[in-house]
C-alpha cells in the first residue's frame, strides 16, 4: 500500500526536543495522502507552534480540553472515534507515566484513554529516564493494555549524552503505521470465529455441571482480532464480560448450543476454540429439581467435540484452526496428542492448576504447538491475557498473510 488515501491519523505531539521530528513525520504522512488531525500538549507548544503544524497537516490543531470551540466542533470522544490510528510522538516519560496510570487531565490523555483504536507510542527522552525502572514498568503496563511501541533508538542526544532514548526517525514511524494499516486492510477480507467461556450442562432445572473458566482469554483474542481488522464473531458461554459493539457476540449456555452456533457461523477463515466446553452432559436431564437424597448417581455421556468437527470438516474447514488445551499435568504430551488427534493447525496449552495463570486469572502463560512449522513449539511467558492475545494475533496475521 503506497498510498494512505482516506486513512485518518490522529497525531499527538508532546513536549520534548524531538517534537521537531513530528513535523517531518506529519509531512511524510501528508505526502501519502493521509488525513491528519493533531493535538498539541501544553508543553509541546514550547517546541512547535500550532501554525507550523497546521501548515503541514492541512488539518485542525487541538490543544485545550476545555475549549468551547473544540468541544462544539468535535468533542474528545468523537475525535478518538474519528481516527483509524493514534500516534503519540514524541511520547515523553511524563506522558507514558500518565497513560499507564489512566490519568486524563488534558485533551491528549483524555482522547487516548477514550479511544478504541490502536495507539502507537514513539518514546523520546534522556537515556537515564528511559532506563529508569519506573519508565520500564509503565511501558510494560501499556504494552499489556495493547499499546504498540516504536523505538526508541540509540544515539547522541540533544542533552549531550549518548544512549537509548532517541525518538525513531520519521520514516521508521511512517513505515510502522503503513504496515499496520496495510495488514488491517488485508485482514478486512478475513472472517474470524472465537469461542470463549465455560458451558453449563444441566442436571435439573437449577443445577448444572460447569468449570471455572472466566472466558477472559477468548474475549481478549476476539478484541485483538477485531482491532486488527478481522470480521470477528465471538460465541460465548456464560460470562459477565463485555466486548466492542462491532464484534458479533452470540451468547450460548450449553455445549450443544455452542456447537449449533458454530455450525451457523461457518464458513470462516480462522477459528480459535478458547472455550472450556464441558466434555460430558447428562444423558437424561431431570425435569424437576432433584430432592436431597443420601446418594445420587448421574449418568453422563460425551458432548460433541466442536474442535474436532470443525478441523475435520471437508468442505468448510477454516484456513487456520486453533485449539486450546487446559491441562493440570503432562502438558506437552497431552497437547501434542491433541494437536495430532484433532487435526488442528495449532494447540495453545496452559497449566490451569497454577493460581497466577489458570482459570479466572488475569494473567496467562502458554505454549503453542504448531502442526506445519519448522519451529514446532513456542513459549510465551507469564503476562496479562490482553498481551497474550496480541501475541497470538500477531502470529495469526503473519501466517494468514
Amino acid at each position: 500500500m503506497k498510498d494512505l488515501l482516506n486513512k485518518k491519523i490522529l497525531f499527538i505531539i508532546c513536549g520534548g526536543i524531538s517534537a521537531y521530528k513530528s513535523l517531518e513525520t506529519i509531512r511524510i504522512f501528508k505526502k501519502h495522502n493521509a488525513q491528519i488531525k493533531t493535538i498539541l500538549t501544553k508543553n509541546a507548544k514550547e517546541f512547535v507552534t500550532p501554525l507550523s503544524v497546521t501548515s503541514l497537516s492541512k488539518g485542525k490543531v487541538y490543544d485545550d480540553l476545555f475549549s468551547l470551540e473544540n468541544e462544539a466542533e468535535m468533542d474528545h470522544i468523537s475525535l478518538s472515534r474519528w481516527a483509524d490510528v493514534i500516534i503519540i510522538a514524541p511520547a515523553t516519560a511524563n506522558t507514558i507515566s500518565k497513560l499507564s496510570q489512566g490519568s486524563s487531565d488534558d485533551l491528549a490523555s483524555t482522547v487516548t484513554l477514550a479511544s478504541n483504536k490502536q495507539v502507537f507510542l514513539a518514546p523520546a527522552m534522556n537515556v537515564r529516564m528511559w532506563e529508569h525502572k519506573s519508565t520500564q514498568i509503565n511501558l510494560k503496563k501499556l504494552k499489556s493494555y495493547g499499546y504498540k511501541i516504536i523505538g526508541p533508538e540509540i544515539g547522541d542526544m540533544a542533552c549531550g549524552e549518548y544512549g537509548e532514548g532517541k525518538m525513531s526517525e520519521p520514516l521508521v514511524i511512517y513505515k510502522e503505521i503503513q504496515n499496520f494499516l496495510f495488514d488491517k486492510i488485508k485482514n478486512n477480507n478475513f472472517k474470524a470465529l472465537v469461542t470463549a467461556g465455560p458451558t453449563n450442562e444441566y442436571i435439573d432445572p437449577v443445577r448444572f455441571i460447569t468449570n471455572k473458566s472466566s472466558g477472559r482469554q477468548g474475549y481478549e483474542i476476539a478484541k485483538s482480532l477485531h482491532k486488527r481488522g478481522f470480521d470477528t464473531t465471538l460465541i460465548s458461554g456464560p460470562t459477565n464480560l463485555k466486548v466492542d459493539e462491532n464484534i458479533k457476540l452470540i451468547k450460548v449456555e450449553t455445549a450443544e448450543e455452542m456447537f449449533k452456533a458454530t455450525q451457523k457461523s461457518l464458513p470462516t477463515d480462522i477459528a480459535i476454540f478458547a472455550a472450556a466446553v464441558a466434555d460430558f452432559k447428562l444423558r437424561d436431564k431431570q425435569k424437576e429439581k432433584i430432592k436431597k437424597i443420601e446418594n445420587l448417581t448421574l449418568n453422563l455421556e460425551k458432548n460433541i467435540d466442536i474442535l474436532n468437527y470443525v478441523s475435520n470438516h471437508n468442505s468448510m474447514r477454516p484456513k487456520i484452526v486453533v485449539g486450546f488445551a487446559a491441562e493440570t499435568s503432562n502438558l506437552e504430551k497431552n497437547a501434542a496428542e491433541k494437536l495430532k488427534n484433532k487435526n488442528c493447525d495449532w494447540i495453545i496449552a496452559n497449566n490451569v492448576s497454577k493460581d497466577e495463570s489458570g482459570f479466572n486469572a488475569e494473567h496467562n502463560e502458554i505454549k503453542i504447538f504448531y502442526k506445519n512449522k519448522k519451529m514446532k513449539t513456542e513459549n510465551i511467558s507469564l503476562r496479562k491475557k490482553s498481551e497474550i492475545s496480541e501475541e497470538i494475533v500477531d502470529r495469526i496475521v503473519a501466517q494468514i498473510n
